[in-house]
């Protein structure tokens, strides 16, 4: 059997294994992750086993591509669909990135590291080409006002409070956040804006490299 064969059935293997019988029920998600190669976005030379393992592994530059569940997970409570405008904070190695545009989202990602954002624009459009995405490399942290507002936004790393101008940047028309939160003790979170109103729910607890608050200059 050769390694696409193989990749192909870990993957079938992740999707029914690790995510649709541990909840997952949104097909467009399901479908995303069948048809997105996780092998494509982690280091050259790792096994296929840790790479459809369902853990975090690393990606380097301190970062790493996120465990498949918490993934899929946190697009479940997004509930997008096809058209969204979806703000993406933290671009990292593109896999989440992938998925979206595989899903139909129209999408801009930021990614404060330039050689994480090269990488992860390669990959993601040798799988996806002709999909609606912006690579943007810069500072997520205040979100990114001129593509604003969005439908929904998901950031990949945790602040230690919520950032107000993401909050902003949501469609009144009942847009919707999710990111982890917190510092020593982080939680998945949840933000729907109806009008000038914010419905906030928690969720599962997680851990995510934190989002760091940019200096004042």
């Amino acid at each position: 059997m050769n390694s696409e064969s193989s990749a192909a059935i870990l993957r079938m293997r992740m999707v029914h294994r690790d995510l649709a019988d541990a909840g997952i029920t949104d097909e467009s998600i399901l479908n995303a992750f069948m048809k997105v190669p996780r092998e494509d976005f982690v280091p050259p030379g790792t096994s296929l086993t840790d790479t459809y393992g369902n853990h975090p592994y690393p990606i380097g530059f301190g970062q790493t591509v996120s465990q498949p569940y918490i993934v899929a997970f946190m697009l479940q409570m997004l509930e997008c669909g096809p058209g969204n405008s979806v703000l993406e904070i933290g671009t990292g190695s593109g896999y989440q990135t992938a998925i979206l545009a595989a899903m139909g989202m129209e999408v801009v990602t930021l990614e404060l590291i330039p050689d994480l954002a090269i990488s992860a624009r390669k990959a993601v459009l040798a799988v996806v080409p002709g999909a609606d995405i912006q690579f943007i490399v810069g500072d997520g942290y205040n979100g990114w006002a001129p593509g604003a507002p969005y439908d929904r936004i998901v950031v990949s790393a945790a602040p230690s409070r919520m950032p107000d101008m993401l909050e902003s940047q949501l469609n009144p028309a009942e847009g919707r956040l999710v990111l982890p939160m917190g510092e020593w003790f982080q939680r998945l979170i949840s933000v729907t804006r109806i009008g000038d109103d914010l419905v906030m729910r928690k969720s599962l607890p997680v851990r995510f490299v934190p989002l760091v608050k940019p200096k004042q200059q």
